[in-house]
């Protein structure tokens, strides 16, 4: 197989490092850059030109440049019929992801949304608790994700990153939309939210850098969401409320824990302080690997990427208009 990989930056080079260790796989890059000593080592085929690295026909591609670029870069892709990850967000706008969705459609593509936390134990843990009813009804959750945004990348001047600067695409509610990729996998679409966004640290940065949202979800069920770039240390957590009990995980114990109303008491459920963080992208990319041989769709296509994107933006949009925005 042949793999074409757009964009040489930190999540890029993570991508190129795990497809060189899949045996028999060809890598084509695609970056302004001239070839390193990293990919010439990996044997790359590396142009600078996308439309050169399709004529080399690769068999799925992944879309790991600037999300400002993500959906053109796709629409591309998708024309050639090439089946492609795109890493989160799908865009930062909602410009030509209706073209894209209809080409995706139109050729019958394999597509996948690149939110490795899918791929995290807790996360799945979490996932399979709620769907076994473990807590009864859900009611609520409070979900936080903080860090530090020049520690991601201590190497690299964290201005000039994609995260940092609007007209890329970046700020913290696209660039952590983890966090709203894995409650719409749990909970479906939301109805409405409301958010606070804003630039509230002095980050070198022209995006908001904090971000209090609720969101009210078509189930019925509440919301809370903080993110934020200027927290140490890096801190996730994740607490669901059912009417029988509550399911709790956060990034320091690493453990995912069950609280029964009924006898009172906690269960740990899976512990997890000694995770290969990379092992998400090995198993996200051997995941879609499969997926393409057995021809079957993926449970994160592009089409659920451009709805987590519609909440992100309506988030975006309340706080400008400080109201209510409901979701169309």
């Amino acid at each position: 197989m042949k793999s074409l990989v757009i964009g040489y930056g930190s999540i890029g080079k993570r991508h190129i490092d795990n497809l060189s260790k899949i045996y028999n796989l060809e890598i084509i890059v695609c970056t302004k850059r001239k070839p390193d000593s990293f990919l010439k080592k990996r044997k790359c085929f590396v142009s600078k030109s996308l439309n050169e690295c399709i004529e080399q026909n690769p068999d799925f591609a992944i879309i790991t440049n600037e999300t400002s670029l993500h959906c053109n870069t796709a629409i591309k892709l998708a024309q050639a019929k090439i089946h492609f990850i795109c890493e989160k967000p799908l865009s930062n706008n909602l410009k030509n992801i209706d073209k894209l969705l209809d080409i995706v459609r139109k050729n019958k593509l394999k597509t996948l949304m690149g939110c490795n936390l899918r791929f995290y134990p807790p996360i799945k843990k979490i996932k399979q608790l709620l769907s076994n009813q473990i807590i009864g009804d859900v009611l609520s959750s409070i979900v936080e994700n903080g860090s530090y945004l020049p520690d991601w990348h201590p190497e690299e001047d964290y201005s000039k990153s994609y995260a940092s600067q609007k007209k890329l695409g970046g700020g913290v509610v696209l660039t952590s939309i983890h966090e709203l990729d894995y409650l719409y996998w749990f909970f479906g679409n939301a109805k409405e939210v409301f958010s606070f966004s804003k630039k509230q640290s002095n980050l070198k940065t022209n995006v908001e850098d904090l971000s209090s949202q609720l969101i009210h979800f078509k189930k019925n069920m509440i919301s809370e969401v903080h993110l934020d770039f200027f927290q140490k240390p890096d801190f996730r957590r994740c607490k669901i409320i059912g009417t029988n009990g509550l399911i709790y995980w956060d990034s320091n114990l690493n453990i995912v824990k069950v609280y029964s109303n009924k006898r009172k008491t906690w269960t740990k459920k899976l512990i997890s302080k000694k995770f290969d963080y990379n092992s998400m992208y090995v198993e996200e990319l051997q995941y879609f690997i499969r997926c393409l041989k057995n021809n079957v769709d993926t449970f994160n296509p592009v089409s659920d990427g451009a709805v987590v994107l519609k909440i992100a933006l309506a988030i975006k949009q309340s706080s400008k208009l400080n109201k209510v925005v409901k979701i169309k």
